[in-house]
C-alpha cells in the first residue's frame, strides 16, 4: 500500500551571495514525499498547486521522483513560495508567500501510513482538516508520523506552535523534531531528555541536532548517532530527508511499534536517516537521495 503525505508544496527561491536567485522545489511535506518515493516507498502527496511556472517545476520533481499527486481543490491563484537566504554555514532563513485552504483531504483508510507536518498542520483553514484526518487515521490503526518543522517567519507566536504540537502528537506514533523546533516547543530541555520523555508517552521519537547528529528513542531504548562528515553546500531539506529515511526504514520492517525496537535496530535506523540527511546537505536545495545513493 501507499503512504499518504499531506501539506504544503512550494518553491524555495534560494539567495546566495554573488549568484542570481535559484528556484528549487521544496516545502517540508513535499520534500518528505519525494524522499520517500526515491527510497522506493509508494507515496502520494496531497497538496495545492497552481497551473503556473512554479507549479510546473514542482510537478516535474514529483514525476521524476515517482510521487503520485493528489491535487487538492481549490486551485490557488499562484503556487506557494519561500525566499531562502543562506548563512555562511549553509543554514537558511525564510520569507513565505503561502496558500493552504483545501476543501477536502483524501480518505486515510486507503493508505498504509500518513505523514503530516509543518505549515500544513499550522496554517488555517487547512490545518483543521489535517488535525481531523490525523485523529481518523489513528482510530483506524494507521501509523501517523509528524514533523512540526516550526517556522516562526510564518507564525511568530510560539504558543500557537505548542498548541499545534499538543493537538497532533497524541495521535502520532513517529515524531521528528529538530533542535530548533525543540527550542521553541520545549525551551531549555536537552535533546536526549526530550526524546526519552516524548517516546515514553507515545512512540518512536527523533531529535536532530544539526551537524552533531541525532538522538532516537523508543519505548525501551535510545540511540545517538554522529552526523557523517561531509562538505556542506546547504542544509535545505536535510531534516525532511531524515524524516523520509526514517519512514522508509519503518516501511521495510512493516511499521514496527516503538516497543518492538531494540538498541541495535534504533542505531541502524538512526545511521540510515543520518546518511540520507548528510547526502542532502552535500547538494544545493532539497535534493534527497535515492536508494542507490545510500547503499
Amino acid at each position: 500500500m501507499t503512504v499518504l503525505v499531506i501539506g504544503e508544496a512550494l518553491v524555495d527561491v534560494v539567495q546566495r551571495d554573488g549568484v542570481d536567485p535559484e528556484p528549487h522545489a521544496g516545502g517540508s511535506p513535499f520534500n518528505v514525499a519525494v524522499g520517500l518515493a526515491r527510497l522506493d516507498v509508494p507515496t502520494q502527496l496531497a497538496t495545492q498547486l497552481a497551473p503556473d511556472a512554479y507549479g510546473a517545476l514542482l510537478r516535474e520533481r514529483l514525476d521524476e521522483s515517482g510521487v503520485m499527486l493528489s491535487s487538492l481543490e481549490p486551485v490557488p491563484d499562484h503556487t506557494s513560495s519561500a525566499s531562502a537566504t543562506l548563512a555562511a554555514d549553509g543554514s537558511a532563513s525564510y520569507v513565505f508567500d503561502l496558500t493552504w485552504n483545501p476543501e477536502q483531504l483524501p480518505d486515510p483508510g486507503q493508505f498504509e501510513a500518513v505523514h503530516v507536518g509543518s505549515l500544513g498542520t499550522s496554517l488555517e483553514p487547512g490545518a483543521r482538516l489535517v488535525a481531523d484526518l490525523v485523529v481518523s487515521a489513528d482510530a483506524l490503526g494507521i501509523p501517523v508520523s509528524y514533523d512540526p518543522n516550526v517556522r516562526l517567519a510564518v507564525e511568530p507566536d510560539a504558543a500557537v506552535w505548542r498548541r499545534v504540537f499538543e493537538t497532533i502528537v497524541p495521535y502520532a506514533s513517529i515524531v521528528k523534531l529538530s533542535d530548533e523546533d525543540a527550542a521553541v516547543l520545549f525551551p531549555g530541555e536537552k535533546p536526549h531528555d526530550l526524546a526519552r520523555r516524548l517516546s515514553s508517552e507515545r512512540g518512536l521519537v527523533a531529535v536532530t541536532v544539526g551537524g552533531e547528529g541525532a538522538v532516537l528513542s523508543a519505548t525501551g531504548a535510545a540511540a545517538s548517532i554522529k552526523a557523517p562528515a561531509i562538505e556542506v553546500v546547504d542544509t535545505i531539506g536535510a531534516g525532511d530527508s531524515f524524516m523520509a529515511a526514517m519512514l522508509a526504514w519503518c516501511a521495510v520492517y512493516s511499521w514496527p511499534s516503538a516497543a518492538e525496537l531494540d538498541l541495535t535496530e534504533l542505531t541502524d535506523l538512526a545511521a540510515y536517516a543520518a546518511m540520507a540527511a548528510a547526502i542532502t546537505c552535500s547538494r544545493p536545495g532539497a535534493d534527497p537521495p535515492r536508494s542507490a545513493d545510500l547503499h
